[in-house]
């Protein structure tokens, strides 16, 4: 597995991350041990997690993510093999202060998820989204004290607009605080949005970045086709997150340009999802991809996008995507 160092930070990390969002919902967790299994032995050892997962829950189920890594774990006594990233931001309880940036939800979700990781740090600790609530005076902070107290080696961000992050690190270093190592984007074939603020300002500033979706809620695999319904058991369909990726993805535009890639893929013998994974992974200022799997023999693919070569009309082809789709507007917060 090919490492690279996680922005100007100190951290080595591999470039593919393995997310776990849906473990605990989508997949059970005999499944989950299973690919966390398998990960591990190709080398996966980079673990991508949220206090609020699995994805498309509800309260009830909020931490059972968290639980099934932490006694994972456990059990096989790797916890000081294992670099492992999760997040805060989003509710996990009813009431008051039980979601955003704010000292008080960032210092309570820590040890929540500290206790279901069984574990006493985190290697990487991200702001799941940006919070307008709340002075990034405060969450910067709150962060910087847990790097302090040892509970967190790294911090980083999800999902900030580019004005949002210019202001993190600057008052990082204003302030003399702990600096966010990297972001966490959307980004794929299907959507680019970040190549026009977000990734000149982090290759300028020095973040790692690590990119959730890029096969596009699983678009980008092919197994989907334009005018058929959503199936069962897939991110479209996935609970509270399924109106969330049909509005991403699930357009006729998307499922044309898919068609494309698809010939493309075709006439040069390469899986698709190799492809889409090695295309993010080629572009400047990335880290690492973020895959995900529901079955154990999902992973040969992601694992098989380092095997994949470019020429310029390969380059030329994927780029050519793109531009195909409409224009949408940008949307502040979650994105």
């Amino acid at each position: 597995m090919q490492t690279r160092r996680l922005g100007r930070s100190g951290l080595e990390v591999p470039g593919l991350c393995l997310g776990t969002m849906t473990f605990g919902f989508q997949v059970d967790e005999a499944t989950s041990v299973d690919i966390l299994d398998a990960a591990f032995e190709a080398g996966l050892i980079f673990l991508d997690t949220a206090d609020a997962y699995p994805l498309g829950g509800s309260l009830e189920t909020i931490g059972e993510t968290e639980r099934i890594i932490g006694r994972w774990m456990t059990q096989r006594s790797n916890r000081d093999r294992i670099i492992l990233a999760t997040k805060c931001w989003a509710p996990t309880r009813p009431g008051p202060n039980a979601f955003g940036l704010s000292r008080q939800h960032i210092i309570e979700s820590i040890e929540a998820s500290l206790t279901r990781l069984q574990t006493d740090y985190v290697d990487l600790y991200q702001a799941h989204a940006f919070d307008p609530r709340v002075s990034i005076d405060e969450t910067l902070r709150a962060f910087d004290d847990l790097v302090r107290d040892g509970k967190v080696r790294y911090i980083g961000c999800s999902n900030y607009p580019a004005w949002r992050l210019g202001q993190a690190t600057a008052r990082a270093d204003q302030l003399g605080l702990t600096r966010y190592a990297s972001l966490q984007p959307r980004y794929n074939l299907l959507y680019r949005d970040i190549e026009t603020e977000l990734l000149p300002l982090v290759r300028a500033e020095g973040l790692g970045v690590l990119v959730y979706n890029p096969l596009a809620g699983g678009l980008l695999s092919g197994k989907y086709r334009k005018g058929q319904a959503p199936q069962d058991d897939t991110r479209f369909t996935l609970g509270s997150a399924a109106g969330r990726y049909q509005e991403r993805y699930w357009h006729d535009a998307q499922f044309d340009a898919v068609e494309t890639l698809r010939a493309v893929c075709t006439t040069r013998e390469i899986d698709m999802v190799s492809l889409a994974v090695a295309w993010v992974l080629k572009q400047p200022g990335i880290t690492s991809a973020i895959i995900g799997a529901s079955h154990v023999d999902q992973l040969a693919a992601n694992l098989a996008a380092w095997e994949v070569e470019f020429d310029d009309e390969l380059d030329q082809a994927c780029d050519a995507l793109w531009w195909t789709l409409p224009r949408q507007p940008v949307i502040e917060g979650y994105r």
